[in-house]
């Protein structure tokens, strides 16, 4: 560009002239060249599915404050590619191949474990009663009507025994614990044992000697029932019964944002206690947002920024040291009174922020309200026509959403949810509103407020895996002041123990005869 106004400006020019045109032009070229590659090879189409976030992803992390029309305004150059894949993705997508393969080896190992002792310990009676009939029948003593009652009551204890164990040890797992359940695991120990120790005294005193008295070996299949189903009992005061007295109250603390809450807990491992938490957490915390965290750094690194001092007189000049001492008060007092100014700032960036959140939210209230209104004089209407003509709520839905889309997007924006909301779980919840009849507050309160976790597709779930990290063993109970963490992809759960005080309470009693007053009538007053 300066060599073309050059030319145009002189008559003349030189060869060195002529070879930096030249030289010019030619990197011209080369840059048009390089441009052109690098953009035919980083401009890429990808297909948004469904359930992509409303807004788009470059405004998630909040890290440049945008327009609020910027969706409007803004051109997208892409190419033809329809599928990106990149290196990162590839690791990932391996990663959680590995540790989904993992997960589900370890569950169906220690599911066949527990299939295969239920199976010892169901079997074991009957085989008691079925092997004097295949080995020494001829030598078997006739069964009386005493031990036919025993088959009954043999009967009956292995149908409770099996509902009973269904019923507590043959639940969905909640969750993959890195180690193994202390209790669980010693119940287990104890029921192998004793079942090897009945089939032991079995065959010494049973089969090698072929017992004639059938009678009794009906009652010693009973007696094995019977500790069994003590067993059964152990394990109920074991794994539900002794959790249920609360002795620790724990403070869990998001570490982003500070979000607090206070939990009472039993007598539990710290694992354990990490799984209660964490169950918790997805129902009682709100949603983690790192847009509005990013937004706050963003705020603070402007606040923070030093100042820059430049030497007008440039470089050759012999500055005296009287003058760098003056640039570097000058320099102490700038600073010092930008940071004394920075709360204003902060005042109303804030207040201007408020001022906006509430505008947009007039606004999206107004838009919802006649939406909804325009769907009570459609259903109305629609009432009157033939019933193949009524519209679903799915398609009721689509018709009015484009007339508070943009409202609606404008105010998620504004607050820094957009990255929550997809525009097919919108239209979703909407319809679901309109088939229950809901008013549009009760569409409202879902963006409005920012609810739990768990009120969002599992999609904005940060991570299922979590990380204990804990200076004590997990398998060991609470303490007081005992601290741990569980840590996710973004942020941490800070968890601290304390035990509940023992209460000390005294009776004091007060005779009824106490209270009794006498009312003393003065002339000098109004009574």
């Amino acid at each position: 560009m300066d060599t073309e106004s050059t030319y145009s400006g002189y008559s003349y020019y030189s060869g060195r002239s002529r070879g930096s045109h030249r030289h010019g032009e030619r990197s011209r070229d080369r840059h048009k060249s390089r441009s052109k590659d690098s953009r035919s090879e980083k401009s890429v189409t990808i297909n948004t599915p469904p359930a992509e976030p409303l807004l788009g992803d470059s405004s998630v992390r909040g890290e440049q404050v945008q327009d609020d029309n910027w969706g409007e305004t803004t051109t997208a150059i892409t190419g033809t590619s329809e599928h990106s894949l990149s290196q990162e993705d590839i690791v990932r997508i391996t990663k959680d191949l590995e540790d989904s393969v993992g997960l589900d080896c370890r569950r169906y190992f220690t599911l066949t474990l527990a299939v295969i002792l239920g199976l010892l310990v169901f079997l074991t009676p009957l085989a008691f009663l079925v092997l004097p009939h295949l080995l020494w029948p001829e030598k078997l003593q006739g069964c009386g009507t005493a031990c036919e009652g025993l088959f009954i009551s043999v009967a009956f204890k292995l149908l409770i025994l099996l509902l009973a164990v269904w019923a507590l040890f043959f639940r969905p797992p909640r969750a993959g614990l890195p180690r193994v359940f202390v209790f669980r695991a010693l119940l287990a120990v104890l029921v192998v044992l004793f079942v090897l120790s009945y089939w032991l005294f079995y065959g010494v005193r049973i089969l090698d000697s072929q017992d004639e008295n059938y009678q009794g070996i009906v009652q010693y299949a009973v007696s094995l029932v019977d500790a069994l189903l003590f067993i059964h009992y152990l394990a109920i005061v074991l794994l539900e019964l002794r959790q249920l007295q609360t002795c620790f109250s724990v403070c869990v603390t998001r570490s982003t944002d500070g979000e607090t809450r206070h939990y009472n807990l039993g007598q539990l491992s710290i694992q354990r206690a990490a799984l209660a938490i964490l169950e918790n957490y997805y129902s009682d915390f709100p949603v983690h947002n790192p847009a509005l965290l990013s937004a706050s750094k963003s705020r603070a690194a402007k606040h923070l920024a030093g100042l820059k001092v430049y030497n007008v007189d440039g470089p050759g000049n012999n500055a005296t040291a009287g003058m760098a001492h003056s640039q570097s008060r000058a320099m102490i007092a700038a600073a010092a009174h930008r940071r004394d100014a920075s709360h204003n700032e902060l005042y109303y960036e804030e207040a201007g922020h408020e001022r906006r959140v509430r505008k947009r939210k007039a606004r999206l209230v107004v838009a919802v309200e006649e939406a909804f209104t325009h769907i009570k004089r459609m259903q109305e209407e629609e009432q009157k026509k033939a019933p193949g003509d009524v519209m679903d709520p799915r398609e009721a839905a689509q018709a009015i959403f484009p007339s508070m889309a943009r409202a609606l997007q404008k105010y998620l924006r504004t607050t820094k949810q957009q990255h929550c909301h997809s525009m097919e779980s919108i239209q979703q919840h909407l319809a679901f509103c309109i088939t229950n009849n809901m008013t549009p507050k009760a569409f409202l309160e879902s963006y409005l407020t920012p609810g739990p976790t768990l009120q969002y597709s599992r999609d904005h779930w940060l991570a299922r895996h979590w990380t204990l990290i804990s200076e004590a063993s997990v398998t060991s109970g609470l303490r007081d002041g005992s601290i741990f963490l569980l840590k996710c992809v973004d942020f941490s759960l800070v968890v601290t123990c304390k035990k509940i005080p023992y209460i000390q309470m005294s009776e004091e009693y007060i005779d009824p005869k106490s209270h009794k007053f006498v009312l003393r009538l003065q002339s000098e007053t109004s009574v």
